[in-house]
């Protein structure tokens, strides 16, 4: 390895979006030790590959005949990364000219820290909440799906989930962030065993962010840079990205398929075992029911 840093993007129909991402990459500031970019395609069919390799032939680009989701193309990504550190970076981004060396340099100068992320927005300004989170204990998540958690957002005890009540203002270490900015040291990447391609889409980055604690490393939110995020724009489930990409009923309903089945494999990975027998019956018992609401929303539209 003889870059800073690797930029890993892993694209599904967002050609324009992705376009964008990759503009911004190019006007950032670049780390003084180099960085390269590696775009992971999954079978795209709205001509992402071929605008990568027109526009930007000094990416790297990857094209996968089928779609193996998040997980398992962000490691095909790694697999020929030669930085120092990696950013995992969605294709539905678009940085800001310090995105990359202010975070890269607190991660440089804090061995202690795995993984750090910063302050991405919405394009109407609003902070994106799932990228700064607690675990998903049984807990935490019956405060955010009874509504406990909006109607008291700035009590610890009923908003751990999104925990709205710490100073976003200032660095501050944090359970979970999101996939759609992650940066991290390669060396933990890999003595992690990467991403585990177990999750499709969804869930995987909170698997990620909980096995990074367990190794004994922190999580920094970093808010002192911005990210726009347009959020969701693969699989079209989010109400952010909904005017600019419309993936086709068939992805919106695998990908509804998918969250849930990422929920249950999180919890039997990491909490069967630390509760009681009734407490795992309810908890997937509630996935399952939330699961069936948000299937059958998009079996319809």
């Amino acid at each position: 390895m003889n870059l800073d840093l690797s930029v890993i993007i892993v694209n599904y129909n967002t050609k324009q979006l992705l376009d964008d991402c990759l503009q911004s990459l190019q006007e950032a500031d670049s780390p003084s030790g180099g960085m390269e970019i590696i775009v992971v395609d999954n079978a795209s069919s709205d001509g992402s590959q071929a605008m990568v390799a027109e526009k930007y032939p000094d990416a790297t680009l990857i094209a996968s005949e089928t779609n193996l989701g998040f997980s398992a193309a962000n490691n095909r990504g790694t697999a020929v990364a030669q930085g120092r550190y990696l950013l995992f970076l969605n294709s539905d981004t678009r940085v800001s000219r310090e995105a990359l060396i202010q975070p890269l340099d607190y991660l440089q100068t804090h061995p202690d820290v795995g993984a750090i992320t910063v302050n991405l927005v919405y394009p109407t300004g609003q902070r994106d909440p799932d990228n700064h989170r607690g675990f998903p204990t049984p807990w935490a998540s019956l405060c955010h799906f009874s509504g406990l958690g909006k109607l008291f957002p700035q009590n610890p005890r009923f908003n751990q989930y999104f925990q709205a009540y710490r100073d976003f203002s200032r660095t501050h270490e944090i359970d979970v962030i999101a996939g759609s900015f992650m940066m991290m040291p390669a060396d933990l990447f890999h003595q992690l065993n990467g991403w585990d391609e177990t999750y499709f889409f969804y869930g995987e980055d909170i698997d990620f962010c909980y096995r990074i604690h367990q190794d004994g490393r922190k999580i920094v939110y970093y808010p002192h840079v911005e990210v726009l995020h347009y959020k969701g724009a693969s699989s079209g489930l989010r109400k952010e990205s909904a005017q600019i990409a419309k993936p086709p009923k068939a992805t919106r309903v695998r990908v509804a398929k998918e969250s849930v089945r990422a929920m249950k494999i999180f919890y039997q990975k990491f909490y069967r075992q630390k509760y009681p027998r009734i407490v795992t019956a309810l908890v997937l018992a509630g996935i399952q029911a939330r699961g069936w609401f948000r299937i059958l929303k998009h079996q319809l539209t």
